[in-house]
């Protein structure tokens, strides 16, 4: 495993486990010591987050909706999309708080361009980004494989679905309505935003664009001395 001291010392490496083992770059220490790149990284990526979000509640989701209106619950497939934000800033930053924050950033940014939920995506965005959150600290922020990234997909579709959308938006649902609506809440945040935040994470890095981060130290030192 590698650990990266300080910004100026190259990483620490242990000895792969296998010819194929990748190693996995943590972030400086201490975790909670955010760097100001860190900072304004997470808040770009969330703004562009929340620009996207903006444009999919007000070209795709309509869309979508009708296409499901003869299976309501299937609609929540499409949650998975509002989840990624705090995938891959909790991916790139690899620091307690991130996923947080750049999911919470990017749902005011969609509040402020305007939405068909008003204020209440503050409130979705504080439990996704927890269930991130969550995720990452069960592997003490020292993993963050597509396993990972899918288990916090996973977990911030459950928080919002099981703590809010339960109550507010699906009230009227039969128990049954509810299991397969937080189903396919689950197979989207899975799919899209723990598979799809990991790629999009990967393929960033190969760009150069994470290079300041673990993920592009990983991809210019993809296996370990």
């Amino acid at each position: 495993m590698k650990e990266q001291r300080t910004a100026a010392v190259p990483a620490q490496t242990a000895a792969p486990t296998s010819r194929t083992a990748q190693a996995t770059t943590i972030a400086t220490r201490p975790l909670m010591g955010w760097r100001g790149v860190d900072l304004i990284t997470a808040a770009m990526l969330a703004v562009a987050f929340g620009v996207m979000f903006w444009g999919f509640d007000t070209f795709i989701y309509p869309i979508l909706s009708t296409l499901t209106t003869g299976f309501p619950p299937a609609g929540e497939l499409m949650l998975g999309v509002w989840l990624v934000p705090a995938v891959v800033g909790g991916l790139v930053i690899r620091r307690p708080g991130a996923a947080l924050f750049t999911e919470l950033v990017a749902a005011n940014v969609e509040l402020f361009l305007g939405n068909k939920w008003g204020a209440a995506v503050l409130l979705s965005g504080l439990l996704q980004g927890l269930g991130v959150e969550l995720a990452l600290a069960l592997f003490r922020h020292r993993r963050f494989g597509v396993v990972v990234a899918v288990l916090g997909g996973i977990l911030a579709a459950v928080f919002e679905i099981v703590f809010y959308e339960w109550h507010s938006y699906v009230a009227e649902y039969s128990t049954a309505w509810k299991a397969i609506y937080l189903g396919c809440g689950m197979v989207s945040g899975a799919i899209i935003a723990g598979g799809g935040g990991w790629a999009l994470v990967r393929g960033l890095a190969g760009t150069g664009a994470l290079n300041a981060f673990p993920p592009g130290q990983e991809v210019r030192e993809p296996h370990p001395v």
